[in-house]
């Protein structure tokens, strides 16, 4: 079964009090939904239209479980948290089998 991913890019942050209170609810959450941190914060180097801010990518045992961790009460906490601190692309994508 393909892994299923997270992949978080902050294009600003523009609170960073509320990315802190994110960051205190948002590792409990995700790994509760059975998800591994891969990449938080590491060197970026980005081409063509991509920023070199803040990335994080995440991995789950399935794309399912991916999207359930995502939806979740948990989660969705975290984001209520963030509210308007941030700008940023987040994805989750199948891996390849």
């Amino acid at each position: 079964m393909p892994k299923g991913y997270w992949v978080s890019v902050y294009r600003t942050i523009s609170d960073p009090e509320k990315l802190a209170a994110y960051n205190k609810l948002a590792p409990a959450a995700v790994k509760a939904g059975g998800g591994r941190v891969l990449s938080r914060g590491s060197r970026v180097v980005a081409y063509d239209a991509g920023i070199a801010e803040r990335t994080v990518l995440i991995e789950f045992d399935s794309f399912e479980q991916a999207v359930a961790a995502r939806e979740s009460a948990a989660y969705q906490e975290a984001l209520d948290a963030l509210s308007d601190g941030v700008e940023r692309d987040f994805r989750i994508v199948e891996g390849i089998d």
